[in-house]
């Protein structure tokens, strides 16, 4: 079960939505989860870094597919409240 503990949507006119913090199954909680607007809509994206060569690095990853439809979902869902 993914919850949705809090998001913070941005009114600046960049590609960058919303960031959100995400609960899994009552025990994991990752912070920093990106609502995106890129070439085919809105997407979300999980936390990442950037590394001292300039690009950025997950800091989370998703392995399920069926997990990341879910978080897709949830938090998509909360932004369109």
């Amino acid at each position: 079960m993914i919850e949705v503990a809090r998001l913070h949507r941005f009114d600046n006119g960049s590609s960058l939505k919303a960031f959100a913090d995400v609960i899994f199954n009552g025990q994991l909680l990752v912070k920093g989860v990106k609502v995106a607007d890129g070439r085919n809509g809105l997407y979300v994206s999980m936390p990442s870094a950037q590394g001292k060569d300039g690009k950025w690095y997950p800091t989370v990853m998703l392995l399920e597919d069926s997990l990341k439809e879910e978080l897709q979902t949830a938090v998509l869902e909360a932004y369109n409240v």
